[in-house]
This record gives C-alpha cells, structure tokens and sequence, in this order.
C-alpha cells in the first residue's frame, strides 16, 4: 500500500518543519558542491542564516544554464563511487543537462512515483504499459520503478511501434498506459484502423506527460479510449516524473512537498507571487542525496492552487502546464501558446487528432497558418459544408488569441504521426 497517510496527510505546520529541516541539510551539502560553493562564496551567502522555507527567497535562482556550465558534475555532492546512475535532457541547444543519483535517491524516486499513482487508484493487481521512451531521457524508467514498486506487472514496451502495441495491451490485458498525448491521438486512430474499438481494450487509466496538451484534449482522449487520464507533471532536473501528478479527483497535481519547495514567481522580474496567481513554477530539491538543486527556474507557468483537495491530502496541488515561457510564440506583437490553439481545435468534432502551426513572414508580417487533419466522412461533403466549419474555427480562435489564422485542411494522416513528443510548431521566420 503506496498511500502515507502521516506524510500525505501532513498539518501545515509540520510540513514547514520538515521542509526547513531538510532544506538546512540540502544546503550543507550543495555548499559542498564545486558549482555552489563557489556561489555562496561570491555572493557572500552565509546559509547558517537560511533557517526556514521563508529564507529561500534570499538565496539566488538556478536555471538550465547553469546545469551546462557545471557540466559534468560541478553540482554532485557526494563521492563518484556512490553514484549508481545518471540520466540527461537533451543538448539541442548545447550540452546536456546530467543529473545524478545515488541508490537511495532511485528509491525515493520509485516511492514518490509509487504514491502518486496509488493516489489515482492504481493497485498491485494492474498491468502497466509503458509507452515512454527509455534511456538518458527520465520519463519511462520514472513510472517504470514506481510501478514495479507498487507491484504492478510492467511492460516496458517503450514508444513506437503501434501494431505491436495494440498486441500487448490485448495479449496482456493492459489496464494502465503511460503515454505521450500526441501519440495516444495517433495510436487510438490505430486501434480503430484495425477494427477495434478501444473500449473493449482493458485499459482503463492513462498517465499524461512529457509535453504541454489542453483540457480538450483530455476530454477527447479519454472519449476515444473509454479511459481515465491522469495529468503527471515533472522535470529531469527535479528527478523525473513523480514532482506532482492528479488524484483521483483530477482537480490539480498535488506536489510532493516533503520532497519539494515549490514557489510561483513573476517570469519577468522574479519577484514572488501569491497562492492562486500565474506565474513561473521555481522548485527546489529538498530530499535528494546526489544533486540538490536550489531555486530552479523550470520555466514552466502554472499557478498554486489555495483551496484543499477533498481527496485529504494536504500537499497543495498545481493547476495543469500551461506551456513554458520558453515555448510562447509571439506572432505580430500577440503572446500566444501553442495549447490555447489546441483548446480550441480539440472541442470541436469534425476535427481529427493531428494538426500543425507553421509561422511565417510576408511583406515584414508575421503570419499564422494551421494545418488541421479533419476525418476522413468531411472530405466527401460539400465545399458549402467545409467553408463553414474553416470559418468557424478561424472565429473561435480569432476570439481567444486575437489573431487571424489561415486554416488549411488535411486529409486523415498526411501529417507526420507523432510516437514520443510531437512537434507542433514550425517557425520559417528564422529561417
């Protein structure tokens, strides 16, 4: 049984005292660290002084560069001989980000993750399918050890693959899946492609995670499955999945604050926000032994949300991601992310479940186009039939973002399919 009742449960008070607890300890040991040692020294950070989770606001932030610049092991605080593992995010935009951990780290990790899905109603009697990539990346082997430790049976079966897939989860019995969003849009029209409906599947819950997606999205997944999908939030620098993730009444992601300080900043000036404003979620590390990481900026906008869960645990929830402030596109002067334009495409029926934004210029103007999959039963309408509906989501959006967008149709799968993160944004204005 994953569900710790006296931490879960925890009062409000005891909850200060075992975050300002461990945050001391956390701080002795990164002090020790070649990356912050060097840190508190220069800017003169006497962490005797940082006594409870107030203080934290004194120390200064870490963000993804500072990750690059201690590359490779400028942030680890204890011997290389104790390090049973690493993982890493991708280089895209220079080195890697590597985090370490030692045993007991992997353990705490497995039991965070554990609980989670114990607090959706997981139990040891289901079979779980894991459709996340393994390796460096930390988003399978995450839920693949939490799972296992909460004595599910585990079929790494990773991404891709859809035929084979479909095979396990009907061979198996499949009843929980961790999966991509895009790629559980892609793998239902699979399902169906092969003359099953998905409801006779025996899965029943979904795990979510690894890229921004709407609510609309959960609606029409959890219609096309016959399931119940869970949000699951987490990062590679905080551990991997398991920081926060959905009870079973699905109303926000209850962060594992004994694990956990979360603080919601102002991404332009870093100034603290209060419980219930947006704002960029900043999060540090208090019960890791390799790699205690302080105050780190993940980017990510969501807000804390004040009201208790009616579930009974007392770890505040954080609402769903509503994109990174990285992610924001900013096309003629108007802020927009990618999820308010899926929002929109997933509520509405005639829409299938693949699309595209491309952003280009003409004449110095920005200019956005989406490409939208519609099923296969409109292409043999009429052209009255499909220029209201074009008409109708360039309403819809025009409302919401306040820009003019030009719709193109697709016939059903003449987008790429998406098996692991999809790839919704191509931007030819830098190019």
């Amino acid at each position: 049984m994953y569900f710790q009742k006296d931490i879960e449960t925890i009062s409000k008070n005891a909850l200060h005292l075992l975050q300002s607890e461990r945050l001391k300890k956390t701080l002795e040991a990164a002090a020790t660290t070649p990356y912050y040692g060097k840190l508190f020294q220069e800017k003169k950070i006497d962490i005797s002084k940082i006594k409870t989770v107030e203080h934290l606001k004194d120390l200064p932030f870490t963000t993804k560069n500072d990750l690059r610049l201690s590359y490779p092991d400028g942030m680890v605080a204890v011997p290389r001989s104790e390090i049973v593992r690493i993982h890493a995010s991708s280089g895209t935009t220079g080195k890697s980000t590597v985090i370490f951990y030692t045993m007991k780290d992997i353990d705490n990790w497995a039991t965070l993750v554990a609980r989670a899905m114990y607090s959706t109603g997981a139990r040891r009697e289901d079979v779980f399918q894991n459709m996340m990539g393994y390796g460096l990346f930390t988003g399978g082997l995450g839920l693949h050890y939490g799972a296992e430790k909460l004595g599910c049976m585990v079929i790494p079966s990773s991404t891709g693959n859809s035929l084979k897939q479909l095979q396990l989860m009907q061979d198996f019995q499949t009843t929980l899946i961790h999966i991509t969003p895009s790629y559980a849009l892609h793998l239902v029209e699979v399902i169906k492609e092969n003359g099953i409906n998905p409801h006779d599947l025996s899965v029943k819950k979904a795990y979510f995670g690894a890229e921004p997606y709407s609510e609309s999205t959960r609606k029409k997944l959890e219609e096309q499955w016959g399931l119940d999908a869970y949000n699951c939030y987490g990062l590679s620098e905080m551990n991997g999945p398991g920081v926060a993730m959905e009870c079973i009444n699905k109303a926000g992601m209850h962060i594992a604050e004994d694990y956990y300080i979360a603080e919601i900043i102002n991404p332009e000036t870093g100034e603290p926000l209060p419980d219930g404003e947006e704002g960029e979620l900043v999060l540090t590390h208090i019960n890791r032994e390799a790699m205690p990481i302080i105050r780190y900026r993940t980017r990510d906008l969501t807000r804390i949300i004040p009201e208790p869960c009616s579930c009974g645990r007392t770890h505040r929830r954080i609402e769903r991601i509503k994109g990174r402030t990285d992610d924001m596109l900013i096309v003629g002067g108007v802020n927009v992310f990618p999820s308010q334009i899926e929002s929109v495409l997933m509520t509405i029926p005639e829409v299938g479940n693949n699309y595209r934004i491309v952003l280009d210029r003409e004449e110095g103007l920005d200019r956005m186009h989406i490409q939208v999959e519609l099923y296969s039963k409109l292409f043999q309408g009429d052209m009255k039939a499909l220029k209201k509906l074009n008409k109708e989501i360039v309403e819809k959006l025009r409302a919401l973002i306040t820009i003019n967008p030009r719709i193109e149709f697709m016939e059903p799968g003449s987008l790429p399919p998406s098996e692991g993160k999809a790839k919704r944004v191509i931007d030819n204005r830098e190019i």
